[in-house]
């Protein structure tokens, strides 16, 4: 199969729309059949996105195993994703030929994926026999059909990567272990009866054999002859065997694929509908749609009847009524994606942060999760933003346990160290933060002393010094929630240390030794090794020089005023790369969809075309978001300019398209951009409706000319949480040319710590 019959077949389910089941409707298209899964499927560098097929936040994922989109083959069929981008576990192969093995090659030609469906014609790349696949899926148990094309012996191969087997005549059931502490469980059976059921060795079915444990052990089941079709179901669990059968039990009562697509479909429609929008290009739809799908690829639930597993302590508990949630990367998620589920399902997200408030008491640390997977905290990236999340739910009036929250938010601050990629305790650079307020930089050449630090990730400074004076201003917020003004003044001051590192000379955030020495020479493009991070963090200084979102007054004040702030931003959407790409990306592989130094391609860049909103400038806004969405978030297989995180950079696409943006979790507020459609209306938690009316929006009309809130004029670039939660309209009445003067006035900026 040629990779431009791969590019046709991703282009079909878009331009013809997803199906019911495995079959086109000639009808009008819902939310769900503007989802494209394949769009990023090829990444410029990195990580790709992957064809999620899942139920929103559901614990069952699953995606063609296969490198990306560039290659011809599958590796079997998947069973079950567990953590976000990672491979299957388990592995399913269907099979006619006589070279049985624990993981079948296939080619695969008219691939038909939906976000609740797949269906596929593969054939082993041993023996060329013609297979159609069905599948579709429920939130914890699943049915494939499988059509076989001769009237060879048929055979069906279950592999666990590193388990145990057990198979008999009506059921195979298994665990692959993830980690020390954690396993996944399988139960099959299929609707026909096999006529040889055994344990797979030396591509033979050992019949007399009906367990095996280790590395790709394998069972299989052989049917008679002339077998034309087999249906399975499955169930999977995190708690046991016999669980994964009662979850099977419990959701599937048939081997109805077509059924269960039916209800899948429903599902994502009911969920994709709490957004409508009018209005724009089918284009613009079919971003939007798959961008807000993306956003329901995590969390996901791991309650199973009441109960569910916890690698944080590798221990079975009672949910007491309220779902565990878990594999959130909370780095990339606290952005956009949670204040998203805010607006969207205050339930789900009231219930998201206990299960972190969880994951804290079961670590035994008390420390809020930063990457918290099915596996366990990983502990990736930089600063503990689980802070913002609590923060941001609290200031909007979600219910949570805020003692609790507020321990578990300090204790992970000050407590764990703050060297990125470390769960370990803080350490020497933590000791040093406390004391001066930044966290020191090693000069060239100079040799790492806190064993924390780690070997490739290094210190990231200056990244974590920012991102630690941002967690520190949330804390500040909780602690007044809770009413203890003391801390919560302790933390605002300490909520003020990214002066430290700000360089009056160049108007950059630089990075300083422990000496209060800054690195010399400095090129902010470049200086810091593989991805900036012996300064920074994947994204050079001219990204960093912009990461203060809880005070963006005060970084228009450091930089001079409004007209030198808008100079600077300027110039980050204007400098060259200075080398070219080959250079410039291998060093900063993170740091694609570039526009000048401005990268569309990572998290700490999504707030910054937001802010000329601060400094006059709303125009400014308006212009650079319609670009960077039109630039750089395409319908095609290279539509997404970086790693897309379950959520992280997508919730940006949903909140930029409708016309606004939460800059600062923490804040009650949103930013005005531009609106891609001429109307939308949101669907809030609370039954309530908000609408935007883009009167003339258009490519061409990306600038607000004039504003109403509820019938009253609008001359503010933000407005609050509680309007848009109390329903009402924001009209906009968009032009080609730019209104410099709306939402200009320094009085309208939105707020920050130095002007609320």
């Amino acid at each position: 199969m040629k990779l431009t019959h791969l590019l046709a077949s991703g282009a079909i389910v878009l331009m013809l729309g997803a199906c019911s089941g495995m079959q086109q409707q000639a009808t009008t298209k819902t939310p769900v059949d503007y989802v494209n899964p394949y769009v990023g499927n090829i990444s410029h560098l990195l990580v790709p996105t992957f064809p999620t097929i899942q139920l929103p936040n559901s614990m069952l994922r699953v995606y063609p195993e296969r490198a990306d989109y560039t290659t011809e083959l599958l590796n079997g069929l998947p069973l079950i994703v567990t953590n976000h981008r990672e491979r299957s576990a388990f592995n399913l192969s269907p099979y006619q030929g006589d070279n049985l093995r624990p993981v079948v090659t296939y080619t695969y030609d008219n691939e038909r994926l939906t976000p609740y469906s797949y269906s596929a014609n593969i054939e082993p790349t041993d023996t060329g026999n013609h297979m159609k696949v069905n599948y579709a899926l429920s939130h914890q148990s699943a049915l494939y059909h499988i059509a076989y094309g001769t009237d060879e012996p048929a055979y069906v191969i279950v592999n666990s990567r590193n388990g145990a087997i057990h198979v008999g005549v009506n059921f195979i059931s298994g665990h692959q272990r993830l980690n020390d502490n954690t396993k996944v469980y399988l139960y099959i059976e299929p609707q026909e009866k096999p006529v040889a059921a055994g344990v797979l060795e030396n591509g033979k079915i050992e019949i007399s054999k009906d367990n095996a444990e280790g590395k790709n052990v394998c069972a299989a089941w052989r049917f008679a002859d002339g077998t034309q079709s087999v249906s399975l179901r499955y169930g999977i669990s995190f708690i046991s065997e016999e669980q994964a059968e009662k979850n099977l039990r419990r959701e599937l009562k048939d081997y109805n694929v077509q059924a269960l697509a039916d209800t899948g479909r429903r599902i994502w429609n009911e969920t994709l509908g709490q957004i409508q929008v009018q209005g724009g290009t089918e284009e613009d739809k079919t971003v939007f749609y798959s961008s807000f799908y993306r956003t329901f690829e995590r969390p996901i639930c791991m309650s199973e009847d009441g109960h569910y597993f916890s690698a944080f302590d590798g221990k079975v508990h009672d949910d007491e009524g309220t779902p565990f949630y878990n594999d959130d990367w909370i780095w990339d998620t606290y952005r956009a994606a949670h204040p998203l589920r805010v607006l969207l399902d205050q339930k789900k997200e009231e219930e998201i942060i206990t299960s972190f408030l969880r994951m804290a008491e079961q670590m035994g640390t008390m420390w809020m999760p930063t990457f918290p997977e099915v596996t366990g905290d990983s502990r990736r990236m930089n600063s503990n933003h689980g802070v913002a999340t609590v923060a941001d739910a609290l200031i909007k009036g979600l219910k949570i346990d805020t003692l609790k929250a507020y321990e578990a938010c300090r204790r992970g601050i000050e407590e764990k160290t703050l060297a990125p990629w470390s769960g370990a305790p803080a350490g020497w650079i933590d000791e040093f933060y406390l004391d001066h307020g930044y966290i020191p930089a090693l000069q060239p050449g100079e040799k790492e002393t806190d064993p924390n630090v780690h070997h490739f990730e290094k210190r990231q400074p200056v990244a974590v010094t920012l991102g630690t004076s941002y967690d520190q201003w949330c804390l500040s917020r909780i602690a007044e929630a809770l009413g203890k003004p003391k801390e919560a003044a302790y933390y605002l001051e300490c909520s003020r240390n990214y002066r430290n590192l700000f360089n009056p000379e160049t108007a950059f955030f630089h990075p300083k030794d422990k000496d209060g020495r800054w690195i010399e020479p400095f090129d902010y493009r470049y200086s810091g090794g593989m991805g900036a991070r012996e300064y920074y963090g994947e994204n050079n200084g001219w990204v960093y020089r912009w990461d203060v979102p809880h005070n963006v007054a005060d970084l228009i004040n450091l930089m001079g005023g409004r007209e030198a702030f808008i100079s600077n931003l300027e110039r980050t959407f204007r400098e060259p790369l200075g080398r070219g790409k080959y250079e410039f990306y291998s060093t900063l592989p993170d740091h694609t969809g570039n526009v000048g130094q401005f990268s569309m391609a990572n998290e700490p860049s999504l707030h910054i075309p937001y802010l000329y909103n601060y400094a006059g400038q709303p125009w400014n806004t308006q212009k650079h978001i319609r670009k960077m969405l039109k630039t750089w978030f395409r319908n095609d297989l290279m539509g997404m300019p970086g790693d897309e995180d379950g959520g992280g950079m997508t919730s940006f696409v949903v909140f930029s398209s409708l016309g606004f943006y939460p800059v600062t979790p923490g804040f009650p507020a949103y930013n005005i951009g531009s609106p891609l459609f001429t109307n939308a209306k949101i669907t809030l938690s609370n039954g309530k409706v908000f609408e935007i009316e883009a009167q003339n929006a258009s490519d061409e009309n990306k600038y607000i000319q004039s504003a109403t809130l509820n019938g009253q004029e609008w001359n503010k670039p933000w407005f609050s949480h509680d309007s848009l939660m109390e329903g009402g309209k924001l009209v906009l009445v968009m032009g080609d040319l730019p209104n410099k003067k709306w939402g200009s006035e320094a009085e309208n900026a939105p707020p920050s710590v130095d002007k609320e």
